[in-house]
């Protein structure tokens, strides 16, 4: 499988996620089911240029190379400020602050362009129905592509999806299509092939520090890697979000494309709200001919998409731990 990883990796920054990194070594691991042929960083759960030191970080502590290209540093119209000000607060508890304390941090890397769009939309087109696109940040560089290569929703083998959210406690929207509502609702309407990796499925899955242990024992440069960036955020969210260990959000999107038996999935129409102080950025789902009352409602752009509804968190954290072993 060629595949393509749109990102917003935070290994080793102080109070960000660390589920795109999952997901990168996962990816890198599986080699040869998986190619991994172009990392491409937009600005989300870190900024654009944080995101993009920390996949060139990640690539150097475990000898794998992989071209890495820069992206959307803000969303299509979305002020960022916002945004930025809530995903990169400072960290003012001097014993969350601590945790971070032997993990290096990502040295600057120099963007020569930021071109993903543009690299996105070539390596797609110029392959038609051989490139699968995992997007697992907000989906500006997507939708950028998209507009720049309006053949690339018939061109691209698959997009899957991270992001959007239905019905999840204390989520009236998620940080990916909140981001940047726009450029989701740009990618979910465009035809493509799409699977989407809701927090609703997301939310199942749960990595603690036994689970990380054991996944991460070869003693490999990425287990390494892994091991010394995970375990403080795991630590910070058992603290500050009250749970066992941390959801692993992005990585159920590339384990489902090596096992798809994972999770189970259904066909939806979904959209995502533009307008509304409390609606802007949410996401609705709808089964195809399942709506009683219609009245005043468009037709629905696009086409029906495959959405994630149950995992098996055991099987997932399994799968993780064998691929890994392999690397």
């Amino acid at each position: 499988m060629r595949l393509i990883i749109d990102c917003d990796p935070g290994n080793g920054i102080p109070g960000a996620n660390v589920d795109d990194g999952l997901a990168l070594a996962l990816a890198l691991a599986a080699r040869p089911q998986i190619s991994l042929e172009l990392i491409s960083i937009v600005a989300g759960n870190t900024p654009r240029d944080v995101g993009f030191a920390v996949a060139n970080h990640l690539l150097l502590q475990t000898g794998y190379q992989v071209p890495v290209v820069a992206g959307a540093a803000r969303a299509l119209i979305e002020p960022p400020e916002p945004w930025r000000a809530h995903l990169d607060r400072a960290i003012t508890r001097p014993d969350l602050a601590g945790l971070w304390h032997n993990v290096p941090y990502p040295h600057t890397a120099a963007i020569v362009t930021p071109n993903a769009a543009v690299a996105l939309g070539e390596l797609i087109c110029n392959n038609p129905g051989e490139i699968t696109l995992a997007a697992i940040g907000p989906l500006t560089n997507v939708a950028h592509a998209l507009q720049l290569y309006p053949q690339m929703a018939q061109a691209v083998k698959e997009i899957v999806i991270m992001g959007g959210v239905f019905n999840v406690e204390g989520y009236l929207k998620d940080t990916n299509f909140g981001l940047d509502p726009e450029a989701a609702r740009q990618v979910l309407t465009s035809g493509a092939n799409i699977t989407l990796a809701p927090l609703d499925v997301t939310t199942q899955t749960m990595l603690t520090q036994a689970s990380l242990a054991r996944m991460t024992q070869p003693d490999t440069p990425l287990c390494r890697y892994l091991r010394a960036t995970t375990q403080p955020w795991i630590h910070y969210s058992r603290q500050t979000r009250h749970l066992p260990g941390c959801w692993i959000h992005d990585a159920l999107v590339i384990a489902w494309l090596l096992e798809p038996q994972l999770v189970t999935t259904a066909e939806y129409y979904v959209d995502v709200a533009l307008e509304g102080a409390m609606t802007r950025g949410s996401s609705r789902r709808w089964r195809p001919d399942g709506l009683r009352l219609t009245v005043g409602m468009p037709e629905p752009q696009g086409k029906p998409i495959r959405v994630m509804e149950q995992v098996d968190n055991a099987r997932l954290l399994a799968l993780i731990g064998e691929t890994l072993a392999r690397a």
